[in-house]
């Protein structure tokens, strides 16, 4: 089991955050990378890197053959899988034993053991671990799948036996939904698992979701690492974790506790996995799964803890025992997790894509980030839209909560729409201060209409300004030609400077006169014109006196386009040219693509009627099926795409004429 070179088959942050403890613990590091990659963070952070294939993770992060080769051409003893893909793979636990490789994680045999929600339950329930009544049979069929959910009644659950984070999920809550969920569940399931088995459960409405982290060694020990609650979810996707629960008193964390290290004995459990529970308002906790894997949060168990979990896994993975027991176990403190996803809230929760223009985290006392990408990089179409998580740690949840907001609110995230402003404001939500989170969480205290980023005129009008004064210093400090002129000179003492911005569908325009020594009067839309200094500089920061207040501006520029960040968040603004070309709308009544990704399926035909809301196409993006529906009723006029088509985001996909 001794290796000395440790393969991480993954990317993105995961790989970054594995490649880190390895370097610590003097192991030589490999990376492994799609074509969409080939420059990504973690390709350069190790010792070596393989290409093993093109971006879709099925003919890359996905081929087995690939990264056993990549192991044997670079002598890698070990890999490291990382979470997705490939991690709770059984069969590529099994190529690696075959291969001589060690398997940084569980065996194969409890892989396979909990790889079906099916067999995990009946596993479970066979040892005393509450499960949730539903159906797991072996019998497939659509007609056993709807019997038995009649038998169990509304609201139910579909699941992907095969697989989770909210893939090939739907929520039925009556019968004339039920065909329509079976069949869209069964689609997700096979796209992101290759295989398209469903289990069925009751619906408990609103749960909150509690996980506990336990680890194991080939010696027989089992210890748990204490809970993370993980209630706040969209599309079933965690987005927020914490620990302590705030709702667990000590005998109901033990009670858990005890039926976690029990999962993990049934299976014979090896490395680091999770025990997931959901738990109902009655107080009543129910199995819902076992990760067997590291979990994307498990940062928040890392910092209550002083623990590091790969360096456990790495330890275990070489046959050694774990080094600690349960009594060295000892939380303390609070520790809160946010992630980081390139999606617009606006739109549903739709993932994004585009280059990050910039990537900045001011340093915070507490502050940990995970992050797989920085200012340049490119979100692309083919990988799960999470950038980072944000994680901080205080003695107490109030502080980490503080220090989150003051973390996320500091933050400077442009060129890509992302959730961090939405985070803020879930985080100042009365619930959230009072603890009552469970799995509804968002619709309940986040409708649609309540998501977006509110007006906020001022902090607009400030970023005019400071996106103005930077680029008259950043002309002030490219001038070669008569040096002794102020920036913005012009010989007519009539009219100063303009510049002329847009936001959004509004205009606005700022004149402004240079004074020397970072010195200006601006004025904003004819308002009264306000004294600016230029206090300090440093690279895309300006720390400016506007008026008699004193703040930092981070203000960074691609082309036409600049993005301003202040203390009251972030504005996107667009520099009007004096000449401006015309720019021509797409269709009305066309079906666009709200985002990037490949067309599955095409679900009508030239010359046929629609009703609005009928679907017209599905899309998928980023392991997620889309239905794009009929904006209005027609007649399709015509179908702009086909099954396997890669679109960009506001492609016609179907045009629609009047009925």
């Amino acid at each position: 089991m001794k290796f000395d070179k440790v393969l991480v088959a993954n990317r993105g942050e995961i790989a970054r955050r594995v490649l880190r403890t390895c370097r610590a613990m003097g192991y030589a590091t490999v990376a492994v990378y799609s074509d969409a990659d080939a420059d990504a963070r973690h390709v350069h952070e190790a010792d070596e890197a393989v290409r093993i294939g093109p971006p879709p993770s099925a003919e890359s992060y996905l081929r087995i053959e690939a990264i056993l080769d990549a192991a044997r051409r670079t002598g890698a003893g070990a890999i490291h899988p990382g979470y997705g893909f490939l991690s709770e793979n059984a069969a590529f636990a099994e190529a690696c034993e075959a291969a001589g490789v060690v398997f940084i994680g569980p065996t194969a045999a409890a892989i396979r053991a909990m790889g079906s929600k099916i067999e995990a339950k009946h596993l479970m329930a066979s040892h005393g671990v509450p499960v949730v009544p539903g159906y797991q049979g072996e019998d497939q069929t659509t007609a056993r799948l709807t019997s038995e959910a009649l038998a169990i009644g509304f609201p139910l659950l579909l699941k992907a036996s095969a697989g989770g984070g909210g893939k090939g999920m739907r929520v039925v809550r009556a019968e004339d939904e039920l065909d329509g969920a079976i069949a869209a569940a069964r689609r997700e399931a096979m796209a992101a698992f290759g295989d398209d088995r469903l289990l069925i459960e009751r619906y408990v409405e609103r749960p909150r979701h509690i996980e506990f982290q336990i680890l194991g060694d080939a010696h027989g020990h089992v210890v748990h690492v204490h809970e993370r609650e993980c209630s706040i979810q969209r599309r079933h996707q965690k987005i927020v974790e914490e620990t302590p629960s705030v709702a667990l008193d000590p005998e109901l964390r033990a009670e858990m506790a005890r039926a976690a290290v029990t999962a993990g004995e049934a299976l014979g459990y090896r490395s680091a996995g999770t025990v997931e529970f959901i738990l109902a308002p009655d107080r009543r906790f129910y199995f819902l799964e076992v990760n067997t894997r590291l979990q994307v949060e498990h940062p928040v168990t890392e910092l209550v803890t002083g623990l590091d979990l790969v360096r456990l896994q790495l330890l275990v993975a070489q046959g050694q025992p774990l080094p600690v027991t349960q009594a060295d176990i000892q939380p303390s403190g609070h520790a809160i997790e946010c992630r980081i996803y390139a999606e617009d809230p606006d739109n549903a929760f739709l993932p994004a894509t585009g280059r990050l223009r910039d990537w900045h985290f001011p340093p915070l006392e507490g502050l940990r980030l995970d992050g797989g990408v920085e200012a340049g990089d490119e979100v692309s179409i083919y990988y799960d839209p999470m950038l980072a998580k944000v994680v901080t740690w205080a003695p107490t949840r109030a502080e980490a909560t503080r220090r989150m907001v003051r973390a996320l609110e500091t933050a400077s995230i442009q060129g890509v729409r992302t959730n961090r402003a939405f985070l803020v404001a879930l985080l100042r939500h009365p619930a959230w201060e009072a603890g009552e989170t469970d799995t509804h969480f968002i619709d309940t205290h986040f409708p649609p209409e309540a998501r977006g980023v509110p007006a906020d005129p001022e902090r607009d009008r400030l970023a005019c300004v400071a996106a103005t004064v930077a680029l008259a210093e950043q002309a002030e400090g490219a001038r070669a030609l008569l040096p002794s002129l102020t920036a913005g000179w012009r010989n007519s003492r009539w009219r100063d400077p303009e510049q002329r911005w847009r936001l959004g569908e509004a205009e606005r325009e700022v004149r402004y006169r240079a004074e020397g020594g970072g010195r200006y009067r601006v004025t904003v839309d004819d308002e009264a014109s306000l004294p600016v200094r230029v206090v300090a500089s440093d690279g895309p920061t300006l720390r400016l006196a506007i008026g008699d207040h004193v703040s930092a501006y981070r203000v960074v520029r691609d082309g036409a386009q600049v993005w301003v960040h202040g203390v009251r968040g972030s504005t996107a603004l667009v520099a009007l040219d004096r000449f401006p070309e015309e720019v021509g709308e797409a269709a009305a009544g066309s079906c666009l693509a709200p985002m990037p990704g490949k067309v599955t399926q095409v679900l009508v035909e030239p010359g046929q009627e629609v009703a609005q809301g009928q679907p017209l196409v599905r899309l998928e993006a980023m392991k997620m099926e889309h239905t794009l529906r009929a904006p209005r009723a027609g007649v399709v006029a015509a179908v702009l795409a086909e099954p396997g088509q890669l679109v960009e985001a506001d492609a016609a996909l179907v045009r629609l004429d009047e009925a």
